[in-house]
């Protein structure tokens, strides 16, 4: 085995790099976010805050690649477990310590710190368990079948289905919905038969398509299974000027800015239009009104690399363990991309999910940053053995 590797050259320096460009992007929007007088009587420079997070993250990730990828297969239950006991703790512990904050009992208020979402961690723990479970099926069941297959599919879903459950009742769909992208993006990797996939997606599809018909076609239906205000919230999305001073406000001011942002953008806090929560989940519409087009597109492209790179990865190891987890967090970033990106232009309705490390939010950005510390370390610990073309992980 060569062990003579310096220790820069077990650093993964294109995500590093990317890293960096990633928190110049998200201090310089967030900084121009918070330019108008409702963050003036707030008295919070939340640029700062984001650098100062971005700076524990990093420190983060140098603990993180200590540990080799095979010490997180063996702590994966652990991690696991202990996201399920925050989860639980959100839903029995006072108010105190568990505020109703957005109409959701999701974060833990603890002084000094602050609060603390315990939802974006248990994303990452999630993807460890999964990798190992699927990595562990498959050592098992050398030989597959389809009912080795959907004995697999049975673990999976019991895996993710407890943590989906335990924030539903917090409530908190957008969260809710990235666990589903974790879990079908690691399925579709795993080797479970089409013949097994194809039925169930194509039930889904099904499902899908047939709410669409009733939202579009028979709202009488739709009103006998929902509440008004979840009605409101699709028909804001698909009629957003209907709804303008009410439940679309928010995506109506982000359309708006974005387009009057036009190629080039107004320029460094140069706003003129009012978004609310533009700092968090709403991050794009500011990008878009200052740096226009190509502003945005930039930030794009970074996510296109950052996505590009986590597939180089995944498709160099050696090990099915590291394969799951980097299927796993390319899932989660790329569902939170898309979302959030998607919800601020009304191709997506709104699920109050933020754009991963570009959105202020200690939680969302250490836990992001906590997923991307796994890739790093799998780099770190990289073994080449002499006079071969095979590398162990």
């Amino acid at each position: 085995m060569n062990t003579n590797k310096h220790f820069s050259d077990r650093i993964d320096w294109t995500l590093a790099s990317l890293l960096i460009l990633f928190m110049i992007a998200s201090v310089l929007a967030i900084s121009s976010a918070q330019t108008t007088g409702q963050y003036a009587a707030i008295g919070t420079n939340f640029a700062i805050r984001q650098g100062m997070i971005y700076l524990v993250g990093f420190v983060l990730i140098g603990m993180m690649m200590y540990f080799d990828m095979d010490q997180y297969r063996k702590m994966a239950w652990f991690l696991y477990g202990f996201g399920i006991v925050l989860l639980v703790g959100l839903l029995v512990l006072p108010e105190s310590l568990v505020p109703y904050i957005n109409g959701a009992y999701s974060w833990y208020n603890f002084p000094v710190i602050g609060t603390l979402q315990p939802s974006e961690f248990m994303k990452t723990f999630t993807i460890i368990v999964l990798a190992r479970v699927v990595a562990g099926h498959n050592e098992s069941f050398v030989n597959r079948d389809l009912k080795s297959d959907l004995w697999l599919l049975a673990k999976i879903g019991l895996v993710s289905g407890i943590p989906f459950i335990l924030i539903n009742e917090q409530p908190d769909l957008g969260t809710m919905l990235v666990f589903i992208a974790i879990t079908v993006g690691i399925i579709l990797v795993s080797g479970i038969t089409w013949k097994l996939l194809l039925p169930t997606f194509t039930s889904v599809a099904v499902i899908a398509s047939s709410a669409i018909y009733l939202v579009l076609f028979r709202q009488d239906i739709m009103e006998r299974f929902f509440e008004d205000y979840q009605l409101r919230r699709i028909y804001s999305w698909l009629d957003p000027y209907s709804y303008a001073s009410g439940d679309a406000y928010q995506l109506t001011t982000a359309m708006s800015a974005i387009g009057s942002g036009e190629i080039f953008g107004k320029g460094y806090q140069d706003r003129q239009v009012y978004v609310p929560d533009n700092h968090t989940d709403f991050i794009f519409a500011v990008v878009g009104e200052e740096y226009g087009f190509i502003g945005a597109s930039v930030v794009v492209s970074l996510f296109f690399l950052l996505i590009y790179h986590l597939t180089k990865v995944a498709l160099e190891t050696k090990s099915q363990f590291n394969v799951y987890v980097c299927a796993g967090v390319i899932s989660m970033i790329t569902f939170h991309v898309f979302q959030n990106i998607g919800m601020t232009i009304q191709l997506l309705p709104i699920t109050g999910i933020p754009l991963p490390l570009i959105s202020y939010g200690g939680s969302s950005l250490i836990g992001t940053l906590f997923a991307l510390g796994l890739l790093f370390s799998m780099k770190f610990h990289h073994r080449t053995y002499m006079f071969s073309n095979e590398d162990d992980d």
